[in-house]
């Protein structure tokens, strides 16, 4: 198994129950597939660099996973027909990158 990072930006217009109930979704959908969440992140609203559906801002979260590679896939498409989400990214940690998220998350927890 692979550990991924995803980060999602959520319509900006959404309340707080409807943003927990998306990041409730996609941890879900990954513990559905085998998946372990090793952490969870929500980054808050934030302004967008460029305009996306014409909205200046979004809230931006962070999924942080172990899962087999195949689950990569469906989860992406479940974010694409998903109104709610602006913009997704996943990306692979090699392992310089799984040192360096285990030391913001010590970071974060220690703040």
């Amino acid at each position: 198994m692979n550990q991924y990072e995803t980060v999602f930006i959520l319509n900006p217009v959404l309340s707080e129950d409807q943003i927990r109930e998306a990041v409730d979704k996609y941890s879900d959908f990954l513990k559905s597939n085998g998946a372990e969440i090793i952490n969870v992140e929500k980054w808050g609203l934030r302004k967008l660099a460029y305009l996306i559906d014409k909205k200046k801002s979004g809230f931006y979260n962070l999924l942080e996973f172990k899962a087999p590679t195949n689950i990569i896939s469906p989860l992406e498409v479940e974010m694409k027909r998903d109104e709610r989400v602006l913009r997704f990214l996943t990306v692979v940690l090699d392992k310089n990158g799984i040192e360096y998220a285990s030391k913001r998350r010590d970071k974060v927890k220690n703040s």
